[in-house]
Formats: C-alpha cells, sequence, structure tokens
C-alpha cells in the first residue's frame, strides 16, 4: 500500500475499507487511551490549536494515527523537556512549515530534472537537424591580408 493509502500502480486513492495514518477514525475515548492522555487534556489540546482532530457531521472528534503521534509527542515535550503549551504549538508550526518546505524543495528538484530532460530533448532535436554535407573547414594560420579593388570603367593600368 502507498503513503496516501491507495493501492500501489492503480492510480487510486485508499478504498472505503483502507486505512491510512491520515484517516480520522479514532474518538476521543479512543485516542485518549492510545495516548495515554485524559480526555479533557484531548479538548483542551484542540481549543489551543496544538492537535485539531477532523469532525463529524455532529461536530464529534475523530483522530487519526497521525493525530495519536502528535499527542504524544505534546505530551513527551511538555512532562520530559519540560516546555510550555505556547512553546509546543511553535515548534509543531515549525515542524509543519519544514515539511511543507521539504515538500516544496522536492517538488522543485522533480520540476528541474524534468526541464533537464525537456532540455536535453530539444538539443538532440536541434543536433539532428543539422545538415551532414558540411564540412568542416580549418581555420587559416597565416596572418595576410588581402585587399581587392575593383577596376572603374573596365581600364586597366
Amino acid at each position: 500500500m502507498r503513503a496516501d493509502g491507495g493501492v500501489p500502480g492503480s492510480g487510486r486513492g485508499p478504498g472505503p475499507y483502507e486505512l491510512n495514518d491520515l484517516m480520522p477514525v479514532y474518538v476521543i475515548s479512543v485516542a485518549a487511551q492510545l495516548s495515554g492522555l485524559h480526555p479533557q487534556t484531548l479538548r483542551q489540546y484542540d481549543r489551543l490549536g496544538l492537535v485539531s482532530p477532523d469532525r463529524t457531521a455532529g461536530r464529534g472528534r475523530r483522530y487519526s494515527a497521525r493525530d495519536i503521534v502528535q499527542l504524544r509527542e505534546v505530551q513527551r515535550l511538555s512532562q520530559e523537556e519540560g516546555i510550555n503549551l505556547a512553546g509546543i504549538k511553535r515548534i509543531l508550526e515549525l515542524e509543519n512549515h519544514v515539511e511543507a518546505l521539504r515538500h516544496r524543495v522536492a517538488e522543485l528538484e522533480a520540476a528541474a530534472a524534468e526541464a533537464g530532460v525537456m532540455q536535453a530533448q530539444r538539443e538532440a532535436a536541434v543536433h539532428a537537424s543539422y545538415r551532414r554535407d558540411l564540412v568542416r573547414v580549418q581555420p587559416q594560420t597565416g596572418t595576410a591580408l588581402v585587399v581587392w579593388r575593383p577596376k572603374r570603367g573596365g581600364r586597366t593600368e
């Protein structure tokens, strides 16, 4: 299975019964158990914007596997590193920004590689259009200069 949950080579995304890390499937009580946090803590993190789960039509929270990992990281930074929630929010924002930049760099590298291939194809087409009956002329090594001046009126001098 691909990272987006689809089947490799099928050109399709995830099917109705295929799971991936971004699919919101866990209700708050299950997410709390999986992350080792109290459900009220999850609600607080949602209000602060630290971890924002998807919502159902009835406004219930649904957490993905990625959200659970992020909840664990928030807890680790808070408990083990002693970072306050505002600092954790900034760290998460910067990590998301770095990830977006990495994605953009990958896109630009792919575009540059594609442009290089296209340039090589154009160059090959130009070289293929050269006439093959042309002969390379070797430059003269002498330094003499000859000036030709036509005679006027057909007279000879």
